[in-house]
Parts: C-alpha cells; sequence; structure tokens
C-alpha cells in the first residue's frame, strides 16, 4: 500500500497494472485465499476507476466550455461598455460631469502638454 493515497498514481504504474490485469484475466486457475484480491473484485475496481476517469474528463470538458462563454461575456460587457461611454462622451461633451461619472477624466482636467527644454551646452 502506498503512503500517500491523495496524489494521482503515475502513468506507467498505471500501465503496468492493466498489463497485471490482462494477464491475470488470462489465468483461468487464479483462485486467491482472500477473495478481496479475486478476478471479480479486480475487474469491478477497474471498472470504477474508468467510470471515474471519464467524469473527470467530462467534468474537465463542462470547465473549460464554462470558462470560454464565461471569456466571452466578459469581453461582450467590456465592449459594450467602451461603446456606452463614448455615446456618452458624444452626448454630453468632453467637459460634462456625466463623462467623469463614468470615471473618465474631464477635458479641462487634463494636463497640457509641456514641452522639454533645451539642454543648456
Amino acid at each position: 500500500m502506498a503512503k500517500n493515497q491523495t496524489i494521482r498514481v503515475q502513468a506507467q504504474v498505471l500501465q503496468a497494472d492493466e498489463d497485471a490485469f490482462v494477464a491475470l484475466k488470462g489465468m483461468r486457475d487464479y483462485r486467491p485465499a482472500n477473495p478481496a484480491y479475486s478476478i471479480e473484485a479486480l475487474t469491478s475496481t477497474h471498472a470504477a476507476m474508468r467510470a471515474a476517469q471519464e467524469a473527470e474528463l467530462h467534468a474537465q470538458n463542462a470547465l473549460s466550455a464554462a470558462r470560454d462563454a464565461a471569456v466571452a461575456a466578459q469581453w461582450d460587457y467590456h465592449n459594450l461598455v467602451l461603446g456606452v461611454k463614448s455615446q456618452v462622451l458624444a452626448q454630453y461633451g468632453p467637459d460634462s460631469d456625466q463623462v467623469a461619472a463614468l470615471g473618465l477624466k474631464k477635458k479641462a482636467e487634463r494636463k497640457a502638454p509641456t514641452r522639454a527644454s533645451k539642454p543648456a551646452v
């Protein structure tokens, strides 16, 4: 038995287990002393593992699809807000309080550009 059963079993170990399972199914005279290690128990545990792996794969696919839908919805929302800001700017003007309410700077609050002074020779 492994010490830490909260981490995944390595792929090569699982492949070796699969190979052993296939080999064991070919042994017609296998009769374990402990019925917990019977072919039937191994087969049902193998089926449960496969079902769990399949469920995990479906969940990963669903998560990926949900993530893609959420990203698309975020971009739709963001692009709409940008459009709203430009419409408010066009309707109320660049110096209006409505523009400031949306988080934009009023035109009068912008700092005028300054020229860089020439370095002394």
